[in-house]
C-alpha cells in the first residue's frame, strides 16, 4: 500500500448543485455561462456523482457516499476542502473562504469516520474563519505523504497562519509558491495545478513565477524516485492536474475526468500506466463549478477498525442524507 493512494474515499452527492456565485470572483476555472436550468444541472450532477461512486467501487475502492439535500450549499460536492484524514488516526477540519461553504461541515461524516476507522483526534481550525483566516484543505494544499511536504500556491484561500498551524500539528514542511495562469490570475487552489502519485507527479511548472522555486519544487517532487510530468496551461485548464491516485483491489488507479484524460499526451499516459491504471470519470456538469475529480474525492488515510474485505460490496457504500 502506498501512503499517497488511499483505498477508501468519501463522496458527497448533491441534490441542488449549481456553480457557486460566492466563489465566481476568484475561481477562474468556474464557468460563467451555465447551460440548462438549476433543476437540470442538479439532476446531471447527482447522476455524475452516483456514477463516480459506482465506478470506483467496481475498481475495489471503498466508497462512503453521503447525500446533501440542502439547497444552500452548492459546492458540497467538493468535501476535500473542509476535512482531511491522516495516518495515525488524525482528522483536520478547515476554515472556508466562502460563507455558504461553511455549512458543508457535517458531524455525521466525522461520526462515520470514528465508527469505521481508528480516529485519535480531530483538530478543528474552522474557528479561524472569524478572523478572516482560511485554509481550504487538500484543495489549498497538495500533500506529499511520503516526503511530508505540503505544497501550497499562495492565495487568500491558503493563509500562512493556518498553514503553519496545520504543518506543525501534522508534521509537514510547508512549501509555498506563487502561481499564475496566462492572464496573470493567481491559482485559487493548488490541486488544480498539481497531483502527487506514488511514482509520478503532475505539475504546471510554467505557472510558478519564480524560476528558482520552480527548480526546487521539481527536485523535491522527484526526490523519492518519481517522474515529474510538466503540464501545459491548456492541460491544467482541462483539469489534468486535478487527479488523485487511489488503491483498488487490483492495485493503484489514477482517477481523473474524461476531459482531463483526453488532454493527456501519449507519452504522459505511458508514464502513468507504468504504475497505475487510468480511470476516466465523466463529470462535465461538476466541472462547471471550477473543480473536477480530485476536488470531489476526500481520501481516507485512516486505519480501518475491521480488516478490509476484498469484496467492496461487503465493505459497503454507505449513503446518508443531510
Amino acid at each position: 500500500m502506498s501512503a499517497q493512494a488511499p483505498s477508501a474515499v468519501l463522496l458527497v452527492r448533491p441534490h441542488h448543485f449549481h456553480p457557486n456565485p460566492q466563489t465566481q470572483a476568484d475561481n477562474s476555472f468556474q464557468s460563467a455561462a451555465v447551460p440548462g436550468t438549476d433543476l437540470s444541472l442538479a439532476g446531471r450532477a447527482y447522476d455524475e456523482v452516483s456514477l463516480v461512486a459506482a465506478t470506483l467501487q467496481e475498481h475495489g475502492v471503498t466508497v462512503h457516499l453521503f447525500d446533501d439535500a440542502h439547497d444552500a450549499s452548492p459546492d458540497s460536492v467538493f468535501p476535500n476542502n473542509w476535512f482531511s484524514t491522516h495516518a495515525g488516526g488524525h482528522v483536520a477540519l478547515y476554515p472556508m473562504y466562502a460563507p455558504n461553504r461553511r455549512t458543508e461541515r457535517r458531524p455525521d461524516v466525522i461520526e462515520l469516520l470514528k465508527e469505521r476507522y481508528r480516529v485519535q483526534d480531530v483538530i478543528d481550525y474552522s474557528g479561524l474563519e472569524h478572523d478572516g483566516i482560511y485554509l481550504e484543505g487538500t484543495g489549498a494544499m497538495v500533500l506529499d505523504h511520503v516526503s511530508r511536504v505540503a505544497y501550497v500556491a499562495r492565495s487568500h484561500r491558503a493563509d500562512p497562519i493556518a498553514l503553519e498551524r496545520f504543518c506543525t500539528n501534522f508534521g509537514y514542511e510547508p512549501m509555498v509558491f506563487d502561481a499564475v495562469d496566462e492572464a496573470g490570475v493567481a491559482c485559487y487552489h493548488t490541486n488544480v495545478m498539481m497531483c502527487i502519485g506514488t511514482d509520478f507527479a503532475f505539475i504546471g511548472l510554467d505557472m510558478i513565477t519564480s524560476a528558482s522555486r520552480r527548480r526546487e519544487i521539481e527536485s523535491r517532487l522527484a526526490a523519492p524516485g518519481r517522474t515529474v510530468i510538466s503540464l501545459s496551461q491548456a492541460q491544467i485548464r482541462n483539469f489534468v492536474g486535478n487527479a488523485i491516485e487511489l488503491h483498488g483491489s487490483e492495485g493503484r488507479i489514477l482517477a481523473l475526468s474524461k476531459r482531463a484524460f483526453t488532454a493527456l499526451a501519449p507519452e504522459q499516459l505511458a508514464i502513468i500506466e507504468k504504475s497505475a491504471q487510468v480511470v476516466p470519470l465523466d463529470v462535465p456538469t461538476i466541472e462547471l463549478a471550477g473543480g473536477s475529480v480530485r476536488c470531489m474525492i476526500a481520501g481516507i488515510h485512516l486505519e480501518s477498525r475491521s480488516p478490509r474485505t476484498p469484496a467492496v460490496a461487503e465493505a459497503g457504500v454507505r449513503t446518508l442524507s443531510a
